[in-house]
């Protein structure tokens, strides 16, 4: 899995994946403090995240493993929101409040 944060949303009125009233998410890979870096990527949203939020995602065919993407037409999935990362005895990231 790969760490990432929500930065928008993407809206496609034609898409032949197979997945009926799927949310799409614009996220950007993410360090463990949540500062953004790397490629940005679509995501099916699997778990009900928005804007701002870390975010732990699947690619390839782990993204096809679920009830909802097995077998589909589906590259990258959103499949946990963090809470806290704790690296070496310290927390360096904490979910703001209120999100």
């Amino acid at each position: 899995m790969i760490l990432a944060k929500v930065v928008g949303t993407v809206v496609a009125s034609q898409k032949n994946d197979g997945i009926t009233g799927g949310k799409y998410l614009l996220v950007r890979a993410c360090d463990t403090r949540g500062r953004e870096k790397g490629e940005y990527l679509v995501a099916l949203d699997l778990v009900g995240s928005g804007r701002g939020e870390v975010v732990l995602i699947s690619q390839g065919s782990s993204a096809r493993q679920t009830e909802f993407t097995y077998q589909k037409a589906i590259d990258c999935v959103i499949v946990g929101i963090v809470d806290r990362i704790e690296e070496n005895g310290q927390v360096v990231f904490r979910k703001e409040e209120g999100r």
